[in-house]
């Protein structure tokens, strides 16, 4: 069992081991006052775990309903979250109530955000229950929804009052949505950990995933503290997710997001090492361990569609656009430029 510490405002932990899930009342009961729970989760996950989740938090106390939506990124809207809403008011929660979010990315962008705007601001408590929730998007407070012009363009910062990723849900996890996971991994390797990046190279991410899972959290932790919203260095989370958003929007979202990061990373690497911004060769290093796991090194969109896609992204201000260069593994580095650049950019790190 691994615990992570958050320093934000306010503080909460990240809690990492196998039976999290089964304990999560008794976890619960310590960082959260007597309230009512309401479980927010999808239609993949909730024929898993929430029967087991419910059990837990019953058995310490906290009176408990669940709200399930159906699972993708075609739920993660207005609609859903209306839905969601109405449920909590249904529900009669208050303020000092708590939402827990059991599932992956979409379930825990769209129950942080829902409990973000209700009564303007209440508990939640993240359950990541992929990969890629767990070593990402359940971590740091940044909730959204897609709108039709693009990803996560309507949102709130909250943070979670805990994180409970039981690493038993990811021992199990389908080999495509572990591969989307291992994704945003990788991703934290180039930004900030070598040897976590070689993890990947060699193959030795499954014998010890909850290893894995707590190094990223630990990089995004300090990335976080430092700058919880988002005015600086935190930008460099968002490494391969310029291209990566444009290309989840360029196929209707048909494409998990993992996979759009992969992509997305590999075109920043080869424009960045063709335009001479790196301080190594990198390119080939960085797409040889995506595809080693099963993740992608091209679009098969065009720069053009893919820099339109771009520049309806939040990372645009004004006329000018802030995209993450790796440098080596292990080191990256923000670079503004106009928008009028992003397509040569694209164009110089499209083709493999």
């Amino acid at each position: 069992m691994k615990t992570i510490p958050v320093n934000t405002n306010p503080a909460y932990a990240v809690t990492i081991g196998p039976g999290l899930l089964r304990d999560c009342g008794a976890r619960l009961k310590e960082v959260l006052p007597p309230c009512r729970i309401a479980v927010v989760t999808d239609s993949t996950v909730g024929p898993l775990y929430l029967e087991a989740v419910t059990e837990s938090l019953k058995a310490a106390g906290f009176p408990v309903s669940a709200f399930t939506f159906p699972a993708g990124e075609g739920s993660k809207n207005f609609e859903t979250l209306s839905d969601i809403l109405e449920f909590l008011a249904t529900e009669h929660l208050t303020r000092s109530d708590c939402l827990v979010a059991l599932g992956g990315g979409v379930v825990g962008d769209m129950a942080g955000f829902a409990a973000a705007v209700y009564l303007r601001g209440i508990r939640y408590v993240q359950m990541p229950t992929t990969l890629l929730s767990a070593v990402d998007s359940s971590v740091g407070g940044k909730t959204a929804i897609d709108l039709r012009a693009g990803k996560n363009l309507a949102g709130a910062f909250l943070q979670p009052a805990a994180v409970l990723c039981d690493t038993d849900c990811l021992r199990t996890l389908p080999p495509a949505v572990f591969a989307d996971g291992a994704a945003e991994a990788i991703k934290t390797g180039v930004l900030c950990d070598e040897s976590l990046f070689a993890l990947f190279e060699d193959g030795t991410l499954k014998a010890d995933p909850g290893s894995v899972v707590a190094r990223c959290v630990a990089c995004k932790a300090g990335v976080v503290e430092r700058d919880e919203k988002e005015q600086g260095e935190r930008k460099l989370l968002n490494l391969g997710h310029t291209v990566g958003h444009a290309i989840e929007k360029c196929s209707g979202y048909a494409i998990p997001h993992g996979h759009a990061v992969a992509a997305g990373l590999a075109v920043i690497a080869r424009a960045a090492e063709r335009l001479n911004w790196t301080a190594e060769p990198i390119a080939e290093r960085i797409c040889a361990c995506l595809a080693k796991n099963a993740l992608p090194v091209s679009a098969e969109y065009s720069p053009e569609a893919l820099a339109e896609a771009a520049l309806a992204d939040k990372k645009r201000a004004g006329d000018s656009i802030t995209i993450v260069v790796p440098k080596k593994v292990g080191l990256c580095e923000l670079k503004t430029m106009p928008v009028t650049e992003l397509l040569s950019v694209i164009r110089a790190g499209w083709e493999a």
